[in-house]
């Protein structure tokens, strides 16, 4: 920068120091657009990052079958004819052979059966889920091991009384022991503690938004220890069909469903496979063939989480592109702003632009004071804009609970655009001072 240029940028920062309020008033509009970009590009960065963590959580490829009470369908006839109940044998270990028969392409498949019992250890107790498992489950949960390991062949065929337990438990039960080689009696049985999973973090939301378990708190168990040492609901007696037949009137008027009256064999089935692209088709052809095995009840419910989080995710990417428009319609017309009050301000300094002419200063010079001014205003507003949109970030993320990551890129962008909307919109204004009649400048009043 020349001495020229410098006394120029000199003489533009003088002009904004001695109008202050007026130079704060042409920034706002650039404080706030540029405080709307931050804000906007943090929320989805925060989502963005949500949803990968959600993904992460339920497991990429997954189809999640989970079992519902008989779906009742009949037609409404003046002799209220009721017909024949038909029977399900409910969600079971056939029908995984089944799926595992018909679709090629599975990685991984993983029943659960999931038990409601207390947990009894060191003299202390509190109620959880004793969750039957095979060892796919670890997989496809992307579970990783703090301590111990996973079942081994013998102990899942032979239904060994042993358990993996979660962080929490282990917080909970065994924070003065080591917790491998312990027993926790959970219900009746005591098992043993070959291994410890990592702490699982998500938010509140994932867990009410995918219906996730507090992982950390659950123990887990082989599924035949389940079927053999606790319950095996496949092994139906006439006690409890005569049971369900009787709490069918009562669970009209009712939406809790009994575990005790249920009969299906497994809790929640997992199939995960190898090639996105076949989940919706292989998801239609699973409920056809469970349709089929359960002689055409809808007992069941088939979910691909990973379909619900994209769609999740294009709703927030097409409400983040409102705000992002939002937003840029806000630096336009901070912009604008900036355009009408340098050109109010030329017309206002017309007696100082004839005098800095008519003593030597050049159209160039008049043209960068403006230009610098205009600069100079964006330049402050984008970084009061800058300061303002981290501070609405944090304040959106603590009152909304809504997770928000500032990126230094975004702060880059925002600034820039600032700057080159000072520039683009300050050139008018300057051309219009440089213009102006020297002679006729000094007798303006």
């Amino acid at each position: 920068m020349n001495q020229r240029t410098l006394f120029n940028f000199q003489i533009a920062l003088d002009a904004i120091k001695a109008n202050k309020f007026r130079s704060f008033l042409t920034a706002l509009g650039i404080i706030f657009g540029v405080a709307a970009v931050i804000a906007m590009l943090a929320i989805g960065s925060g989502a963005k990052q949500e949803i990968l963590e959600q993904i992460k959580l339920v497991g990429v490829n997954n189809i999640v079958i989970t079992p519902l009470t008989q779906q009742k369908e009949s037609k409404v006839e003046e002799n209220k004819k009721e017909e024949k109940k038909k029977f399900s044998p409910g969600l079971n270990l056939l029908d995984i052979k089944s799926i595992q028969e018909i679709i090629p392409d599975i990685s991984h498949i993983s029943p659960e059966v999931i038990t409601e019992t207390s947990f009894v250890a060191n003299g202390l107790t509190r109620s959880g889920k004793l969750i039957g498992v095979t060892t796919d489950f670890f997989d496809i949960s992307n579970f990783t091991f703090e301590e111990g390991f996973r079942f081994n062949e013998n102990q899942e065929s032979n239904g060994a009384p042993v358990c993996i337990i979660g962080k929490g438990v282990k917080t909970k039960f065994f924070s003065k022991q080591e917790a491998i080689g312990s027993y926790i009696k959970c219900g009746t049985i005591w098992l043993k503690v070959i291994g410890v999973i990592e702490e699982q973090k998500f938010s509140k939301n994932a867990m009410q938004n995918l219906g996730i378990r507090d992982y950390n708190m659950d123990i887990y168990t082989p599924l035949k220890t389940i079927l053999i040492r606790y319950k095996n609901r496949s092994l139906i007696t006439k006690s409890m069909l005569n049971s369900e037949e009787n709490s069918d009137e009562d669970n009209e008027n009712s939406d809790s469903n009994n575990d005790n009256n249920s009969i299906h064999q497994i809790d929640r089935l997992v199939v995960q496979l190898n090639n996105s692209e076949k989940l919706e088709t292989s998801s239609e052809i699973i409920s056809r063939l469970l349709q089929r095995r359960h002689y055409g009840v809808t007992d069941f419910e088939i979910t691909v989480p990973i379909l619900l989080l994209k769609q999740q995710q294009r709703t927030k990417d097409i409400f983040n592109f409102v705000l992002g428009a939002i937003a840029g319609i806000s630096l336009l017309v901070g912009g604008i702003g900036i355009m009408n009050i340098m050109l109010a301000s030329v017309l206002e300094r017309i007696k100082e632009i004839g005098i800095r002419l008519s003593i030597g200063a050049t159209k160039k010079d008049i043209v960068q004071q403006f230009v610098f001014e205009s600069i100079l205003i964006s330049i402050g507003g984008g970084i009061a804009g800058i300061i303002l949109g981290i501070i609405l970030s944090k304040i959106v993320s603590f009152v909304a609970h809504i997770p928000t990551i500032i990126s230094v890129w975004s702060i880059v962008i925002s600034f820039g655009v600032s700057a080159l909307t000072g520039l683009a919109f300050g050139i008018t204004p300057a051309k219009n001072a440089a213009q102006q009649d020297p002679i006729k400048s000094l007798r303006y009043e």
